[in-house]
């Protein structure tokens, strides 16, 4: 049985999913990823959840969480920044801007605010190069990013809950 140590998961939520996929070799991955569609993110107790209702081994289900990089073990915020480090990007100065959002923000990459609204997060392309540096926020593009150009985007956010007026 697992233990709940968070109130606000309600591993019942789950069961459709366990129920649809637990007899079909090979869905452990479509699993994870309709639970973190469900919570956001992958907490301990819902790993241990599934595995305990699917029939595998703890171990394997968090070896499969931890391997690839599209699962997350700790909430994001609000505002999930993704910023592009390919190669045109960090040619045209996608680490000046990543100083910028680190020192506007108070975090590092991988990190989340304090206050729950901005997780960052590095990403090796966005496929935007011939805009170049990129960030996406949410499902939001930011093209030409320079240091004083993210920071307007990130207090326009934090005003009014979107940064869709400064956008490139």
């Amino acid at each position: 049985m697992v233990n709940i140590s968070d109130p606000n998961i309600d591993l019942k939520k789950l069961n459709p999913i366990l129920e649809k996929y637990k007899n079909i070799s090979g869905s452990l991955i479509t699993i994870l990823q309709k639970a973190q569609e469900i919570y956001g993110y992958l907490p301990m107790e819902v790993l241990d959840y599934i595995a305990e209702n699917i029939g595998i081994k703890p171990a394997k289900v968090h070896g499969v969480a931890t391997f690839y990089t599209q699962f997350r073990l700790k909430p994001i915020g609000k505002y999930l920044i993704m910023l592009c480090q390919g190669t045109a990007c960090h040619v045209n100065g996608s680490k000046a801007v990543e100083e910028a959002i680190c020192d506007e923000l108070g975090i590092c990459e991988g990190e989340t605010t304090e206050d729950g609204l901005f997780t960052l997060n590095n990403v090796a392309c966005l496929g935007c190069c011939s805009l170049s540096p990129v960030m996406m926020i949410n499902e939001e593009t930011y093209a030409k990013l320079t240091p004083e150009k993210v920071r307007k985007i990130l207090r326009e956010i934090k005003k009014n809950g979107s940064g869709k007026e400064v956008s490139a």
